[in-house]
């Protein structure tokens, strides 16, 4: 069980990180009332009444509409910039903490062997005398 709220936790702040550096802009384009182009990253293209207007001079109905009634609308999202912080951008003292601390965990998970004995090469120490029947203590 703790290893699925743990992974749902990681899951979670890993999309938070996300979404808190997505930076986006939605840009709109309305001639009148209607919404004519809609961009998602960029800005709206503009409508043809301004290039039409321009270019010829038919009698249109797009020309008799005023060209200064259409509108750009853009809406811009900033995410986090200053999340990437690069290890050459740390100070000494701000180094050898960071991999002091790196090195000293990395070192908590090396295991050692299971069945290793580490007094293998010791002999014991020579028995010189024998104290329990000396003082004549038995465990009984």
């Amino acid at each position: 069980m703790k290893e699925v709220v743990r992974k749902i936790a990681s899951l979670c702040m890993a999309l938070l990180v996300l979404f808190s550096t997505l930076s986006f802009s939605v840009g709109m384009h309305f001639c009148g009332d209607h919404l004519v182009d809609f961009s998602l990253f960029e800005s709206g293209d503009t409508c043809m009444m301004k290039a039409e207007s321009e270019a010829s001079s038919s009698s249109c109905e797009m020309m008799a509409m005023k060209t200064d009634c259409c509108s750009d609308v853009e809406f811009v999202v900033e995410g986090q910039q200053d999340l990437k912080l690069s290890f050459d951008q740390l100070s000494f003292d701000q180094q050898v903490f960071v991999t002091s601390l790196a090195i000293s965990y990395v070192g908590l998970y090396e295991g050692t062997a299971e069945n290793a004995i580490f007094f293998k090469d010791y002999s014991p120490p020579p028995l010189i005398r024998d104290v329990q029947i000396l003082d004549q203590t038995f465990l009984i």
